[in-house]
């Protein structure tokens, strides 16, 4: 007599087992409408599976998260059914729903193309409106081996023969059509609704092994209505539109190429952005109460060993040998063991703690060539690094302060949605559950300290400690994990970190491992298309361009140029013998903010026309004035807070 608890604390009792569609009916109807899946004990599960024992219930409808997910995964069965409906002899491998939608990968001797999606939509709008039950069946895996063998589905047989013994092989039907699945599923293929579309095709080896065939994976994005997916394709226009490579590109920003597979190429241009980001960086770390160190890149593997990071991180490591000594050395993929090495020269007090050591450090790491994404994911960058050894009584005090100037940072950079979330341990980690209950309570209590509201993790923090991660929302939605803040009581132990204690005695002190942007060509690549290029002043890499209509007027174009760039701008004076519209396209295109259009009547009045970027308006103004206006205005936030107080 199974007694079913549900989120309200209200409890009701059936005669015997029971389905959740019985439970979800004698609810009301309504929910009998809504429901699409339930959660017993915390486990998702099918509606129409039997709950046989107590349990609580809580369930699913269409606008809860665990829906969308549910959503994909059908999706992905759906498309399964009309590519072996439309192209029989396909045989299918797996199909899992992912990130914003879901794929199915294909083995079939031709490969299928974009042009195949509208007859395979088609036919998924048509299995979908036939509204069959996704109804589970337990095999023997004897039978199921055979029943795919004979099929001629090789590839699920193969999928069955390696599941762990005395696991169940569940098939879901749907219709004449079946699978292999673990499920869980939605009622009906209705339920799927028709809010999908095919996206792209690429190939795929089988279980990601060369040796093995090649597979077509077909991608697909599902959601809950029209909307949803209307605003998805919008966010992924505006983000091809707004996508770093081609606008680093137009504006000659930077470049990769085959010699340096994964690292940048930073033009001049593109330059004076990262050093407008740096400086700014610089600036706030220091009146922030950071030292600023600078470390080796090449480090002997001992110190490696030493920390954990050679068992960790050695397959993305860079090494290096030296012929004529017994060394190993690695190219360093972070900075924190080096930064333990400059606490630990010396005699280090209780009086210096807090001590906050940062480093704008040079890293590498091997990624895979496929893994590299323009600036989002390269081999080589330099990361806002700081390490700040304290106290355990201090670091409530430590991250109270640095939430407070991460927040500045963001909000000074044009990020004003924040997220953080709390990572904790991973199943792989070094250190004892004693010093990661301690980690953990410590960072709990501190975000608490500095009321910081965070959702949970679990399992991702680093192998050292707990973190916070701070994830932005960028202007068309997207989020990005920049910062973060970690408690390590593992690493200054491993390394032999102490000070002295006011008792006269040694202490091990705790290591906050904290960053605000992450790496600086991650978080340029971000900018860019948080901006779509079109950087406010202060950031742009060309500030203003003064363009002249004739050339009577190229030395006083070239003047005015000189007193902006007296005056601290990034200023280009563009004298060519072209016409002041082409100039005015050219400059637009690479997203000067400002452009200057001078010609003989300003020439002689010592004025200017200014023109914005994006605007068809002009002002006119005098020389001095125009000076005055836009140095101003290109003045770092940071630094006119500053002025203003």
């Amino acid at each position: 007599m199974p007694a079913i608890t549900l989120p309200d604390g209200s409890v009701r009792s059936f005669d015997g087992p029971v389905t959740g569609t019985t439970v979800a009916e004698s609810i009301g109807a309504g929910l009998a409408r809504a429901a699409l899946a339930m959660e017993v004990d915390g486990k998702l599960c099918d509606i129409s599976r039997e709950i046989v024992a107590d349990a609580g219930v809580r369930f699913v409808t269409r606008k809860d998260p665990e829906a969308l997910e549910l959503i994909r995964h059908d999706a992905a069965h759906v498309l399964a059914e009309a590519v072996q409906s439309l192209f029989p002899g396909t045989q299918v491998t797996i199909g899992p729903s992912i990130e914003n939608g879901f794929y199915y990968d294909f083995y079939r001797n031709q490969p299928f193309t974009p042009e195949d999606f509208a007859a395979i939509e088609q036919r998924m709008k048509e299995i979908v409106a036939e509204a069959e039950p996704f109804v589970r069946e337990v095999w023997p895996r004897d039978q199921a081996i055979a029943f795919f063998e004979e099929k001629g589905e090789r590839f699920k047989a193969e999928l069955i023969r390696d599941l762990p013994a005395g696991e169940d092989i569940s098939v879901y039907r749907q219709g004449e059509w079946l699978d292999l699945c673990r499920g869980p599923h939605l009622r009906t293929t209705k339920d799927v609704g028709t809010a999908f579309k095919l996206m792209k095709v690429a190939g795929a080896y089988w279980r990601g092994d060369h040796r093995n065939p090649m597979l077509t994976r077909v991608y697909g994005t599902a959601w809950r209505d029209q909307k949803e997916l209307d605003a998805h394709l919008h966010q992924l226009e505006e983000a091809e539109r707004r996508d770093h490579r081609r606008i680093g590109r137009e504006m000659s920003l930077f470049h990769f190429q085959e010699e340096a597979v994964g690292q940048v190429f930073w033009h001049h241009k593109g330059w004076r952005l990262y050093t407008a980001l740096q400086d700014y960086m610089r600036r706030a770390q220091t009146r922030h109460g950071y030292q600023e160190v600078k470390t080796p890149q090449l480090v002997d593997r001992g110190l490696w060993e030493a920390s954990g990071h050679w068992d960790k991180y050695r397959h993305h490591m860079f090494i290096a040998t030296v012929e004529d000594e017994d060394k190993t050395l690695a190219l360093k993929p972070m900075n924190c063991p080096c930064h333990v090495q400059i606490f630990r020269h010396g005699l280090r007090s209780y009086r210096e703690l807090p001590l906050r050591m940062a480093e704008f450090g040079s890293c590498h790491r091997y990624e895979p060539s496929g893994a590299l994404h323009g600036l989002m994911r390269v081999r080589g960058f330099v990361q806002d690094d700081a390490h700040i050894f304290c106290t355990e009584d201090q670091i409530a005090d430590e991250t109270v302060k640095f939430v407070k100037m991460l927040y500045e940072v963001y909000q000074d950079l044009g990020f004003e949605h924040v997220r953080v979330k709390f990572a904790d341990r991973p199943e792989e980690r070094a250190g004892s559950d004693e010093t990661w209950d301690k980690a953990e309570s410590a960072l709990k209590e501190a975000c608490l300290t500095a009321g910081v509201e965070y959702e949970h993790n679990p399992g991702e923090g680093a192998f050292y400690g707990p973190k916070l991660e701070f994830v932005l929302r960028d202007a068309i939605g997207r989020d990005w994990q920049c910062g973060t803040l970690q408690v390590d009581l593992v690493l200054p132990d491993r390394l032999d970190a102490s000070f002295i204690g006011e008792d006269s005695a040694r202490h091990r002190p705790v290591m906050l491992h904290r960053a605000i942007l992450g790496s600086f060509e991650r978080f340029l690549g971000i900018l860019i298309e948080q901006h779509a290029g079109r950087f406010p002043l202060w950031l742009a890499p060309v500030q203003v361009v003064v363009a002249s209509i004739v050339s009577d007027a190229a030395p006083y174009a070239e003047e005015v140029a000189a007193a902006l760039r007296d005056a601290g701008l990034s200023v280009e004076a563009d004298t060519r013998n072209d016409k002041i519209n082409a100039k005015i396209r050219e400059h637009s295109v690479a997203r000067v903010p400002v452009i200057l259009v001078v010609g003989r009547r300003e020439a002689e009045q010592r004025t200017v026309a200014m023109r914005r970027l994006g605007s068809q308006d002009q002002t006119m103004a005098g020389l001095e004035e125009i000076v005055q206006q836009l140095k101003a205005e290109a003045t770092p936030p940071d630094l006119r807070k500053k002025s203003t107080h």
